[in-house]
């Protein structure tokens, strides 16, 4: 059974999208549920969820394991699982850990640019890597099922996320720095131990983290991650898109700025990427999934591999993760 999925979203949510998803033959989507909001902003968060799940049950439903990607591809449905970009639901209460899981959370980044009470962000100038709050934190993730994700973390403390936690992270959505030097974007020493300890990279197609951005081309990315492939291993890649369709240009404000400064246009927000950018022509929405898959296949990559990179990775790691 080959499997599709995009492991990092966040569109602004309608029937439109999720019917753009299931086009692409998306079995499963993780979703940005949460950036910045504390653990009762995420609970409303959690009901204008439910509400979409019952609006579109003919299309979308709640995923909370492997099985139900397989359960998706059965339904011809797209399967949707949770995960924030921050750690800002938990609070400074490491109890909360469990009562996201709970709500169906499958993936915390520890930072999201900034230190934060568990790590330090890639935009600090001093990275003091993974708290003690950050080890007891990792630990309960590791107990409850939920993915330590370092997309949008620092190199010093993704390295002690990945020697802390007992099971493999993720980085969800995020390029090799030695093709593109984004500052979100990741060292070939550090892609090498992720995948040494199990852990997956989600390949990003946001034009910030692309050679020649929005006018990168595909024979760009494919090659790109035919030299991801030779450090990392090809089982340990897939697609984690960070699609944003939709969405205004307010909310990349948000995303960057949330609560903790009146600044605007910080960090990748600079005055020459405000806003969101324009999405390569061959990756306008998940639909491009089959740009890719024709692409990897031109690059040389094996039917097996494509369909690896597409999906069938991310559900292996989905599985040995519940383990």
């Amino acid at each position: 059974m080959n499997y599709k999925i995009d492991n990092l979203q966040y569109c602004k949510w309608n029937r439109e999208v999720f019917k753009i998803n299931r086009e692409a033959n998306l079995d499963a989507v993780h979703v940005t549920v949460v950036y910045h909001e504390d653990y009762d902003e995420f609970l409303k968060r959690i009901e204008e969820w439910k509400k979409h799940f019952d609006e579109n049950s003919d299309l979308i439903f709640h995923g909370k394991d492997y099985k139900d990607i397989e359960k998706a591809k059965k339904e011809n449905k797209t399967s949707i699982f949770f995960g924030f970009q921050n750690c800002s639901p938990i609070e400074d209460n490491i109890n909360l850990v469990e009562k996201v899981h709970e709500q169906g959370c499958r993936f915390m980044q520890l930072t999201y640019n900034n230190q934060s009470l568990l790590a330090t962000g890639c935009y600090e100038k001093n990275d003091s890597g993974v708290t003690n709050f950050g080890k007891e934190v990792i630990k309960e993730m590791n107990r409850v099922g939920i993915v330590v994700d370092m997309s949008h973390s620092a190199e010093k403390s993704t390295f002690d996320a990945i020697e802390i936690s007992e099971k493999p992270i993720a980085i969800t959505h995020a390029n090799p720095s030695f093709w593109y030097d984004a500052k979100r974007n990741k060292s070939k020493e550090l892609l090498k131990a992720l995948s040494e300890s199990g852990g997956m990279l989600g390949l990003s197609l946001y034009p910030h983290h692309l050679l020649d951005n929005s006018n990168c081309s595909l024979e760009n990315f494919c090659e790109m991650t035919a030299k991801v492939a030779e450090i990392m291993g090809v089982e340990n890649i897939g697609i984690g898109s960070d699609l944003c369709l939709n969405q205004p240009d307010s909310v990349v404000e948000w995303m960057r700025n949330g609560t903790w400064t009146k600044t605007k246009n910080f960090g990748e927000g600079t005055k020459k990427n405000s806003g969101f950018p324009k999405q390569p022509e061959w990756f306008e929405d998940a639909r491009g999934f089959y740009n890719l898959e024709n692409g990897l296949k031109k690059t040389g990559f094996s039917e097996n591999e494509v369909n690896g990179i597409l999906g069938n990775n991310w559900f292996n790691f989905y599985k040995e993760i519940n383990k």
